[in-house]
């Protein structure tokens, strides 16, 4: 019976960004994470735009795609709505009160600190640790998210074949699976300040944490999609040949001179002035590590780049590097779509919360 039990709570992760899906599937035994399946679909175009979902049948169809493509033997899923469309705040309750009385003192004062209509947004709270100011109150994170965001994504889900259980932000499941590159940046690694630079094809999402928590968030309008369009113009290619060129290479030999180098050069500045904007709005000047994600990470030679030009030390995020995988994951793809499945990672791990 124990079994059955196990396998029914997990959660597929499922990451729905502005130019795929992505799937995961994790097990974990002994503190051990296992890959037991994954898989990312390219969506159709402007399907989601900017993080919200525009074509919610064409996304529901890509995920009964991906879901019977990788197999996957959960029907239940994790998925994530960005920090933009999300409006957090700590505030301070008595600690006496349990979790319901919570809820109904929040839903009464919200109007407080949300400045949308009440039957317009979806409210979550999570208790964070006794008030630094006075211990009989508790700090209390509140988040609150317009419901058509929530409820585009259950829409595309359940027309995909599976049931939406959690709806998290994207900014917390990549702090999650931070955890799982903690150990690679060495022993004190809890006392750094880490900067993770996600940048995916549209958006370029800046989190930096510190004393474990997620202490600055910033997203930019940013990424590999200039660098495909490019190429497009460049070689007349369409959209698909020119991203397929881009991840498997075959284009002409001046590509890493006039189109690669300028592209690497953008990210950097992007690199940059995320930083800056994060400096001059905090006590902090530096950051110990930078961590690439998304799938401009995984571009040759970008990290050595970024860490030559910033001298601050720069990896490619690799949640997987301690995973074991089952035999239907291939394990060169999943080492190349790693950095972009940083967000996916992190929604897969609810399971064992």
């Amino acid at each position: 019976m124990g079994l059955f039990q196990k396998k029914s709570n997990i959660l597929l992760g499922l990451d729905v960004s502005s130019t795929s899906v992505k799937l995961l599937e994790l097990s974990k035994a002994n503190d051990r994470y296992r890959v037991e399946s994954y898989g990312v679909e390219p969506l159709p175009p402007n399907a989601v735009i900017e993080k919200n979902i525009s074509d919610v049948e064409g996304v529901g169809e890509v995920i009964k795609r991906l879901v019977s493509r990788t197999k996957a033997s959960s029907k239940s899923a994790a998925v994530a709505v960005a920090g933009s469309a999300v409006i957090t705040k700590v505030i301070e309750m008595d600690a006496s009160l349990n979790d319901d009385e919570m809820e109904n003192q929040i839903i009464v004062e919200a109007d407080q600190y949300i400045p949308y209509p009440l039957d317009e947004v979806s409210i979550d709270f999570e208790v964070q640790g006794i008030s630094e100011n006075s211990p009989d109150q508790v700090e209390v994170l509140l988040a609150a998210c317009r419901k058509e965001n929530v409820e585009l994504r259950e829409a595309a889900i359940e027309l995909g074949g599976l049931s939406a259980r959690v709806v998290d932000i994207e900014a917390h499941a990549m702090k999650r699976a931070f955890e799982l590159i903690q150990s690679q940046l060495g022993s004190r690694s809890e006392d750094l300040v880490v900067a993770i630079l996600d940048i995916g094809a549209t958006m370029t999402t800046l989190s930096v944490l510190a004393d474990d928590r997620s202490i600055y968030t910033r997203e930019q309008l940013f990424g590999g999609k200039q660098l495909t369009e490019e190429i497009q113009r460049r070689y007349s290619l369409s959209f698909e040949e020119a991203g397929l060129a881009k991840k498997q290479g075959g284009l002409p030999d001046d590509y890493e001179e006039e189109v690669l180098k300028p592209f690497k050069e953008a990210v950097l500045q992007q690199v940059t002035r995320s930083l800056q904007f994060f400096f001059s709005s905090s006590q902090y000047d530096d950051v110990d590590y930078i961590i690439l994600a998304g799938g401009t990470a995984s571009i040759e030679g970008l990290a050595p780049m970024i860490e030559n030009k910033l001298g601050t030390p720069t990896i490619i995020a690799n949640p997987f590097a301690d995973m074991s995988l089952s035999s239907k994951v291939d394990a060169s793809s999943l080492a190349n779509d790693a950095p972009a499945l940083m967000i996916t990672c992190g929604l897969a791990m609810r399971s064992f919360d």
